[in-house]
């Protein structure tokens, strides 16, 4: 895969809390320099994204309920709909790991479901913490996910333990069978990690070493 490609596989993202104005100005700015798919950000950047990217081929995908996915499913579906409002084309929820545990299909799946319904038509993604589900965990909240409708699987949020390996990658693309697709987040630090999750089976890369894998050098960045 060429550098351009591989651009636009990736989500440059930044997630921190300290993260400031003139940060996601860079943020932004290095995605037009370098041409990556999109940005993923706090949901009070959306606007200030929106601007920085406008005319440009990348667009601003949010993070909701996030990041321990524990919000009421009003409350959640209010933000969603808040954040396409304001511009973002893609958004990234944390499943609800309590629901999963207890055996709360339905509620797990509809939690979800509300997230594509208020969507409207944006790209939607549900974060699984796959570091710390077990196999059949995984297996019932991909289901649960393909059943909601969602369009992505995605590894993890970078606050909730370890995030993409390949053998993750490998088992989620086993266990999605084609039904869903798999955005990689966590960990991803060079342009190696970042190949080696799109050959096992990953469709997008969400990372915060974006700049460094398209330089090809290592970062020290967490996400």
């Amino acid at each position: 895969m060429q550098p351009t490609e591989l651009a636009r596989t990736i989500q440059h993202t930044l997630l921190k809390i300290t993260a400031t104005a003139d940060d996601l100005q860079q943020l932004c700015q290095e995605a037009r320099t370098h041409n990556f798919q999109a940005v993923c950000v706090q949901p009070m950047w959306v606007p200030l994204a929106v601007a920085a990217l406008r005319g440009s081929t990348s667009t601003v995908c949010a993070v909701a309920d996030f990041p321990h996915g524990a919000g009421g499913r009003a409350a959640k579906a209010a933000e969603v709909r808040d954040l396409v409002a304001k511009g973002a084309t893609e958004v990234d929820v944390v499943c609800k790991i309590g629901y999963l545990r207890s055996g709360m299909a339905r509620e797990f799946q509809d939690d979800l479901a509300a997230v594509v319904e208020a969507a409207g038509g944006a790209i939607t993604k549900v974060i699984l913490e796959t570091s710390i589900l077990s196999d059949d965990e995984l297996r019932r909240a991909i289901d649960l996910a393909v059943a909601a409708r969602m369009d992505y699987i995605k590894t993890a949020s970078g606050f909730n333990g370890p995030g993409a390996t390949v053998d993750i990658i490998n088992r989620m693309r086993e266990l999605a069978a084609g039904r869903v697709k798999i955005k990689a987040a966590g960990g991803i630090r060079t342009r190696e990690d970042a190949r080696a999750m799109l050959q096992a089976g990953a469709h997008l890369l969400g990372t915060s070493s974006g700049v460094a894998i398209m330089q090809g050098v290592a970062a020290t960045t967490q996400y």
